[in-house]
Order: C-alpha cells, then sequence, then structure tokens
C-alpha cells in the first residue's frame, strides 16, 4: 500500500470505506509498505489540518491510531539500498514523485520475496495514476480505491 490508499484508512474520502473494509476483516492479508509511508501519511494528516479539513483532535486521533497500525499492523519495509537504486532506475522511466517511486520499488521488492517463497502476488493499492501506470507495466497487480 502506498500512502495514498493508507491515508484513506483514516480521513473520509473517495474509496475510504473500501480500503476500511480489507483492512479490518478478522483474516486480512499482509500488509506491506515502505518506512517512508509514516513521512507520507503524517504530511496528509496536516497538511488536512492546515487546510481545516480536519480539526485539531481528528488530526491527533489519525496520527495516533496510524501509528499504532505502523507498529501491529503493517509490515513495515525500510528504504534498503537495492529498494533506493531501483527508485532511481524507475524515475528514469516513468514519470513519478520520488517517493512514488520508491513506494513502487518498495511493492516491487516485496512482490519478489512474496514470489520467491511461492505466495500468491501482491496486489499493489494506490490512488496516484501516474504511480498505477508504472505498477501495472513493472508487472504488478493494482488497484486503485477510487475507482470503489
Amino acid at each position: 500500500m502506498d500512502a495514498s490508499a493508507l491515508v484513506k484508512r483514516y480521513v473520509n474520502e473517495a474509496g475510504s470505506r473500501w480500503i476500511r473494509d480489507i483492512l479490518e476483516q478478522k483474516e486480512k492479508p499482509p500488509l506491506f509498505t515502505s518506512r517512508l509511508s509514516l513521512v507520507e501519511v503524517i504530511s496528509a494528516f496536516t497538511r488536512r489540518l492546515r487546510d481545516g479539513a480536519l480539526t485539531k483532535d481528528e488530526f491527533v486521533a489519525a496520527r495516533d491510531m496510524f501509528r499504532a497500525d505502523c507498529i501491529h499492523d503493517y509490515q513495515i519495509m525500510p528504504p534498503s539500498l537495492d529498494i533506493v537504486e531501483r527508485a532511481c532506475a524507475l524515475l528514469e522511466r516513468y514519470p513519478l514523485r520520488a517517493y512514488a517511486a520508491t513506494q513502487l520499488a518498495t511493492a516491487i521488492h516485496a512482490n519478489i520475496f512474496l514470489v520467491n517463497r511461492d505466495y500468491p502476488p501482491l496486489t499493489f493499492f494506490s490512488a496516484d495514476k501516474q504511480l498505477n501506470i508504472a505498477a501495472t507495466v513493472e508487472g504488478l497487480i493494482v488497484d486503485n480505491p477510487n475507482q470503489h
């Protein structure tokens, strides 16, 4: 999951109900995300706080719930040198932002890990159209929460 999909668990917007339904199942699938998602998600919350879309109390609740979920629900993947190098290569092929390329590189890395151990391939959740196009070209199964 990239940050654009993760935010939907904590803030009401298009696709939020669908993401929550997936993430609140008793037997939810393993959820992988980049360590950089911590920065991106908190940035999204603070932007909404500054814009008035979240009150201070809503911001604190979303922030604290997200941090707890990072400990309990998500497999946080660090941006290793392999991931950073792959992200740089992706930036040369696709019109992505730096963090988006890192999210995609993380997803590719996680997918290789899973498939090499005979697990089903992952589904990459993102609400970023450009990122989803690149992920599809890179061979990932993609789902956009905004379409649900």
